[in-house]
């Protein structure tokens, strides 16, 4: 009787297959890996929106190291760790339905004890993620002041160095990094006593298998026993590491749970049907506080009470008061950066029928703290590229700063963090320019020469 196929034609047969297998693994590989990083960019963007719209209260509660963290380590495991995780887990519970369906076709009764264990497995899961998606919340959390405290002292080393402070800044960081420290180990302890669980739960199961040949079925052939051990060990390897990776995934989500909670931040306030505006508004400068009250957050006491007033166009006024009298609530009651009752009028259109980004645009404002950001010169002056390069050097020319920028790279020249290569007064003069450039109706200056030489 002649064979159906002929050598030559199963082995072929059998090279397509292991090549389509490998072509199929290299494009799941690429097309998993690059539905994560779209994801992981996509969870980036709506968490950095949801973080620049929300209110100011939220910078007012929330340290710099506690959104530096969301924003470095939640962020990296959510690219590093969790797409590994998932593949991982992915791939080993497809392996495992697909050992046991051959197991059923050889010997279904082997799914009986495999049952058993499989809900043993689950339940010490359960067990375990009731307690490690704790500790890996807590381990988010304890990491924040280590970010917090190492952000701060950077910024005010000058201070410490001053008065000797370091080794009093050393014990407090020793201190927080020993509490992120303890609540880190406990998490890789947790972890290491659920493999071991696991471990411990195989080990009972293949003692089983073998004694229950040795006791029970004596005059069973030898092929069949090894042929059963291997195929416990195999499956009860695969379901522990497939439990495992599992359990991974579920405390990676702890990541993307914190993500989410950026993502979900309350905005401010915005008009329901914004105003449209001409270009040109505000033409004339005209202000008018109509019985203004402002408060920093919902529920908070009133800084500025039934405040009202007028600045007709063209007046330079100053409001002088001591401190805590209200002069810088009085700008952030204008720009509208907490909650405003009553009626605060720019050329008669009131501020709050007009979207943020349109009010903000139109107001000019010199801080008393200057704010600058790393990259050039042309990007802190003009940094929606909105202007020539004839009025950045007209600008700047303007506060006496032309000669700062006469080098070979001119307006790229770099900025540090900060601005930082540049004295304090000379970024002020620098944001004088700027709001020279944008050539705004309104223009507020909160103490803008403070730090800028009279001559």
């Amino acid at each position: 009787m002649r064979p159906l196929l002929s050598t030559e034609t199963c082995m072929a047969i059998h090279g397509a297959l292991v090549g389509s297998i490998f072509l199929i693994a290299i494009t799941r590989s690429i097309s998993f890996y690059q539905t994560s990083v779209r994801a992981s960019q996509n969870l980036h963007d709506s968490m950095f929106a949801g973080c620049v719209s929300t209110t100011m209260r939220f910078y007012d509660t929330n340290p710099s190291g506690r959104i530096l963290n969301r924003f470095s380590k939640d962020m990296g495991s959510v690219d590093e760790l969790l797409p590994k995780a998932m593949l991982d887990a992915s791939q080993i519970i497809l392996s495992l339905c697909g050992t046991l369906v051959v197991t059923v076709i050889v010997n279904p009764l082997f799914l009986i004890p495999l049952a058993v264990l499989g809900v043993i497995f689950w339940f010490v899961r359960r067990i375990y993620l009731k307690t490690s998606k704790n500790i890996k919340r807590l381990e988010g959390i304890t990491r924040s002041p280590v970010f917090s405290h190492l952000s701060a002292s950077l910024a005010g080393l000058p201070t410490i160095r001053a008065f000797g402070a370091q080794k009093e800044l050393i014990r407090e960081f020793d201190a927080h990094q020993d509490i992120h420290t303890a609540s880190f180990y406990m998490f890789i302890t947790a972890s290491t006593a659920f493999g071991f669980a696991l471990d411990l739960l195989c080990l009972i199961f293949v003692f089983i298998v073998v004694f229950s040949f040795l006791l029970l079925e004596q005059d069973t052939f030898g092929d069949r026993v090894g042929l059963a051990i291997t195929q416990a060990m195999a499956l009860t390897g695969m379901m522990q590491w497939g439990i495992r990776q599992s359990a991974e995934v579920a405390n990676f989500m702890m990541s993307v749970e914190r993500l989410l909670e950026y993502r979900d931040l309350a905005p401010e306030r915005q008009p329901e049907r914004p105003r449209a505006l001409n270009a040109s508004w505000p033409e004339e400068g005209r202000i008018d506080f109509k019985h203004v009250t402002y408060r920093y957050f919902e529920g908070a006491t009133a800084v500025l009470r039934d405040l009202s007033f007028d600045i007709r166009p063209r007046e330079k006024v100053g409001i002088v008061g001591r401190t805590g009298a209200g002069k810088s609530s009085l700008i952030g009651a204008l720009f509208r950066l907490a909650q405003v009752e009553g009626e605060i009028l720019l050329d008669g259109i009131d501020t709050a029928d007009i979207t943020l980004e349109s009010l903000r645009s139109k107001v000019s404002i010199i801080p008393q703290d200057p704010v600058l950001f790393s990259g050039t010169l042309r990007r802190n002056l003009d940094p929606f590229e909105d202007y020539p390069d004839v009025e950045l050097w007209g600008a700047l020319e303007q506060v006496e700063l032309k000669e700062l920028a006469n080098t070979p790279a001119g307006l790229q020249m770099a900025v540090a963090a900060g601005g930082s290569n540049f004295s304090v007064g000379q970024r002020q003069l620098i944001c004088l320019a700027r709001a020279i450039l944008r050539n705004n109706r309104i223009l507020v200056l909160d103490e803008a020469t403070a730090n800028v030489d009279p001559t």
